[in-house]
């Protein structure tokens, strides 16, 4: 009884949250990769040091003209470069002016590039594919629900699960508006793909308590009991508390070793995952399930 006694101040909780996420989306926006604007990007490794200062190979980079383009250190030995989409002749250029003109032995790892109108169309079917996951969720839960009825409506939980929802995903979405503001951090496919994964993994927990909860008030029926739409939803956070807690937990911890030590063109996706499923694991738990209570008040003073 505890998160629903208590529910107010985890919906301020999530409000701050979530305004400070909106405010870095409208402030900064999201900066995007060249997966959806154009360009390449160019990974190269040094052998043991011999990486140069990043100062010490800009003026060759600066002489190929290359327009507008960052280079950052990668790992202990590497470099990342990402620029206007290069032709194979400029991609060589490059190579050449981060090697010293051969003089420095370096690996290529990677060599990306996409066209802008390619980008375009990434883009199109990233926003698309989250519209059509929100969707399925919300037919999903229409349909699994369709049976209840009392005391709450069942398009309630529906809405409840897209409110939560949208703070799973306008969360991330302003850390990574914030990371490419301060760290030039950019949004690709990859991070698109993880804040899907948290919408899956997110309902997943919702749907969880709701079940409980349909499970509890049909019990309470059945057995003639009286308890309050209050007790029951806290009843029913508290013996799915646990194993949400522990499924998220482990996930995470997976998820945070993939940050830590795999590769670099993974790491924006591990990122998203492991702040995509600490949100989505608070709101199932902290703000979903007392949205169900706040809904009931409601609905009873309007009678």
């Amino acid at each position: 009884m505890f998160i629903v006694t208590y529910r107010k101040f985890f919906y301020a909780l999530s409000a701050a949250l979530v305004i400070g996420s909106l405010a870095a989306l409208f402030a900064w926006g999201l900066k995007p990769g060249i997966d959806f604007k154009g360009g390449s990007i160019v990974e190269v490794e040094y052998a043991s040091s011999t990486r140069p200062l990043s100062a010490d190979v800009k003026p060759a980079l600066n002489a190929l003209n290359l327009g507008e383009y960052s280079i950052r250190e990668t790992g202990s030995s590497g470099f990342i470069l990402r620029t206007v989409e290069l032709t194979p002749e400029a991609h060589n250029a490059v190579v050449s002016a981060l090697s010293g003109s051969g003089k420095i032995q370096l690996s290529e790892k990677r060599f990306d590039s996409v066209g802008p109108i390619l980008g375009k169309e990434a883009l199109q079917k990233s926003w698309m594919s989250v519209i059509l996951v929100l969707l399925a969720i919300v037919l999903f839960i229409t349909f699994a629900f369709r049976g209840v009825s009392r005391p709450v409506k069942s398009w309630k939980y529906g809405v409840i699960a897209i409110v939560a929802l949208a703070h799973d995903v306008i969360i991330p979405a302003g850390v990574f508006a914030f990371l490419g503001h301060a760290a030039g951090i950019e949004v690709d496919t990859l991070v698109v793909t993880a804040l899907r994964v948290v919408l899956g993994f997110s309902i997943h927990d919702t749907i969880v308590v709701f079940d409980r909860v349909r499970e509890n008030l049909k019990h309470n029926v059945e057995g003639k009991q009286r308890k309050t739409f209050d007790v029951i939803v806290g009843e029913s956070i508290n013996q799915t508390f646990v194993r949400s807690i522990n499924t998220s937990l482990t996930t995470l911890i997976a998820i945070f070793v993939l940050w830590l030590v795999g590769a670099e063109a993974t790491r924006h996706f591990a990122l998203a995952l492991l702040v995509g499923i600490t949100a989505g694991t608070y709101s199932s738990i902290f703000l979903g399930s007392p949205l169900l209570v706040t809904a009931y008040r409601w609905q009873k003073k309007g009678e």
